[in-house]
């Protein structure tokens, strides 16, 4: 509760700020609650003030838009309120799409031709992840299957919708673009899940590796762990030289997410977080990026691993760790979150399928969460992702070549709406081994292609 207040005097700061900013956009509306001043705040990125003063809204000399089920004269930007936005509760909705200027919309209201759809309502549904907070369908891991979505089921997955309807209705209203626009960032990410191949793994993992290659008659994975092991070759996951020299010489951010389970289990098979070699990485990668957590499967349901993971990790590097992405993108509303920022997150990457690229939340910007269960904003701040490299290697089992045109796609049209494009690459997915050279030179010309200065 404290938060909301802070965040509605932040809010009212800067709408007065903002009266005299030829850019502030004025909405009128007769009911205003945490649902919508949330998205009207976050889809406007705080360009928009609302007013229930009627006056106030037919004297103002700029931008308007009347939300309400009323007509005002001479005022063409009117979206009819769909009621969404007025509940409290989580109920199933009733979805029909249809198409409004080359996009799929949703929330169909009367009486309003410029805009006939209910686009806070809409947008809000989407951003929420609404859809994942009623009964459906999960995978082997508990996750929310991209299936069941409405982006995927109407074919918008692949599109920050919510920032292409906005830009649609700010050009109807005359609205400039440049400045949105403008805000373009690229941040690459990474996920070491295994830091290395056969170096600082337990003798045990490495003879269970050396005959179970040996079984398989893989001779060639069984030489170069010989050869890493003897001090002859370099470990094949062992490619933050290279990283650095690309992140360097192009002047990128990278963030780094570690994970650092204290259990080899299952899915989570990092190197021991005690071991020096591996504390030695991560400081040396603190020293020069940003560093996040990658909370373990095991964590996920546990509050006090998540506390202990993320404990150790600003333990090595001696600071506080407020960034995380969960292992496995294993997220579920409103658990995964609610953990988070009890644990004292303020930044999360995990926005996004694990199966399939494209944009979950139908947005590619941060924004704040928004939580269905207690009806209010959040402090926690979502990076959405777009692309994940494991996703295209062995979920959606495309060429490198197919993978290099999606990379770039996703990139130009996140550019094109001003939003933060954020990348996800690992580093046993980068190696020089023959089943990754291809995606390690994709990597490469790609980063060269659109992030040389």
């Amino acid at each position: 509760v404290n938060w909301i207040l802070v965040s509605k005097l932040l809010m009212s700061v800067g709408s007065n700020r903002m009266t005299n900013d030829s850019s502030t956009i004025l909405v009128y509306c007769t009911i205003a609650n945490e649902r919508l001043r949330y998205i009207v705040e976050q889809v406007f990125e705080s360009k928009a003030t609302l007013t229930h003063s009627l006056d106030e809204f037919n004297q103002f000399d700029g931008y308007k838009i009347n939300y309400s089920n009323q007509q005002i004269r001479h005022q063409p930007t009117h979206i009819v309120p769909h009621g969404l936005l007025d509940q409290e509760n989580i109920t199933e909705q009733s979805i029909d799409c249809f198409e409004w200027e080359g996009l799929t919309a949703f929330f169909k209201t009367a009486d309003s031709e410029l805009v006939p759809f209910d686009f806070f309502a809409a947008s809000f549904y989407l951003i929420s992840r609404y859809e994942e907070y009623l009964p459906h369908t999960k995978d082997h891991l508990g996750r929310y299957e991209h299936t069941n979505s409405i982006a995927y089921q109407h074919h918008f997955l692949q599109l920050p919708l919510i920032q292409l309807w906005r830009n649609k209705l700010f050009e109807k209203m005359g609205y400039p673009l440049n400045e949105l626009k403008a805000n373009f960032s690229f941040i690459p990410t990474y996920d070491i899940d295994i830091a290395y191949s056969y170096r600082y793994h337990t003798v045990a993992r490495n003879v269970v590796g050396f005959f179970k290659d040996l079984f398989n008659l893989n001779s060639s994975a069984i030489i170069e762990r010989l050869q890493v092991l003897e001090g002859v070759r370099k470990d094949p996951y062992d490619i933050y030289e290279w990283l650095n020299l690309l992140h360097e010489s192009l002047q990128l951010k990278p963030i780094y997410f570690f994970l650092v389970a204290a259990k080899r289990n299952g899915l989570d098979k990092n190197i021991h977080p005690a071991n020096r070699s591996m504390q030695d990485l991560i400081r040396q990668h603190a020293e020069l990026y940003a560093i996040g957590v990658h909370p373990s499967i095991q964590s996920n349901t546990e509050q006090s691993l998540l506390n202990s993971e993320i404990k150790k990790l600003s333990t090595i590097v001696n600071t506080n760790v407020t960034s995380s992405r969960n292992h496995y993108i294993n997220i579920q509303f409103p658990q995964s979150f609610e953990r988070l920022i009890e644990a004292g997150i303020t930044d999360d990457y995990s926005m996004g399928y694990p199966t399939v690229n494209g944009f979950r939340a139908s947005y590619a910007k941060p924004f704040r969460w928004f939580n269905l269960n207690t009806n209010l904003p959040t402090p926690l701040i979502i990076h959405p992702f777009c692309y994940m490299d494991a996703t295209a290697i062995f979920q959606e089992r495309i060429t490198p070549q197919k993978a290099a045109t999606d990379l770039q796609y996703y990139f130009d049209t996140v550019k094109s709406v001003g939003g933060e494009c954020v990348t996800i690459f690992h580093n046993n997915c980068l190696t020089t081994q023959d089943s990754f050279k291809e995606w390690r030179d994709l990597y490469a010309d790609f980063l060269l292609h659109n992030c040389t200065r």
